[in-house]
């Protein structure tokens, strides 16, 4: 009893009663936060000012209400963020896209680019030049329609050259087109792969920056208040021994 007796008692800024050191804290070592949670409310007191416990919980609990609003705000924001993303049109299938909208004279040329360009074409070409020669050159069934030096067939071997190739040349233009629309869609992909791992580094930065500093300050004033209540309810037991 005498050490109750001689124990200095402080007076509480809010309620004016006096409590044991113990019972309370000074403003000036309380968390930065929390500390101006209370200075938004009476911006007049000072550092050396005492609260007892008792009347910290409210505005213990206020800022933690504040805290967890804050963490809430930063999700959403982010959440919104990779929402813009999702919603950013690619073109999945760029194959079917560009089949859709080929012409018939594009087909011809296809067709004729793609026979022109295989083994089948050279081989017919190569035995009907042979054959053409033969019939004309050795009068092959009474049949003489092209002498040598064989100026029908290479009017025919111009005219074919001169057909074929801007068939040809459509062809590879599509081709081109095709290519350039693939980059395109390719573009499109890597950026958004880039914005999504962005939006990856970021949540990490906020879970390892934010939320853990965050729990970590909710877990010290949850400590601070229960031992605030258990001192507390110490202090009543004893006086009601």
């Amino acid at each position: 009893m005498t050490d109750m007796a001689n124990e200095s008692r402080y007076q509480d800024v809010f309620d004016g009663q006096h409590y044991s050191k113990a019972d309370g804290v000074f403003l000036k070592n309380l968390d930065q936060g929390l500390k101006a949670e209370i200075l938004q409310d009476c911006p007049d007191l000072k550092d050396d000012d005492f609260i007892a416990y008792a009347n910290l919980t409210k505005y213990s609990l206020t800022y933690l209400n504040k805290i967890i609003i804050r963490a809430q705000e930063k999700n959403d924001n982010i959440k919104g963020y990779i929402s813009s993303l999702s919603q950013e049109e690619l073109d999945s299938n760029v194959e079917e896209q560009f089949q859709a909208k080929i012409t018939f004279g594009q087909k011809i040329a296809d067709a004729v680019a793609k026979f022109g360009g295989s083994w089948t074409f050279i081989i017919s070409f190569i035995l009907l030049m042979a054959a053409w020669m033969l019939v004309n050159q050795l009068h092959l069934f009474g049949l003489h329609f092209d002498v040598y030096p064989f100026i029908l067939l290479n009017l025919a071997l111009s005219t074919l050259a001169a057909v074929q190739a801007p068939l040809i040349m459509m062809s590879q233009n599509r081709a081109a087109e095709y290519d350039r629309l693939q980059a395109q869609n390719d573009f499109k992909v890597n950026k958004k792969s880039e914005e999504e791992i962005r939006y990856l580094h970021a949540k990490l930065d906020h879970i390892v920056q934010q939320d853990q500093s965050e729990l970590l300050e909710i877990q010290r004033l949850q400590t601070e208040m229960l031992a605030s209540i258990s001192h507390q309810l110490s202090r009543i037991e004893k006086e009601k021994s």
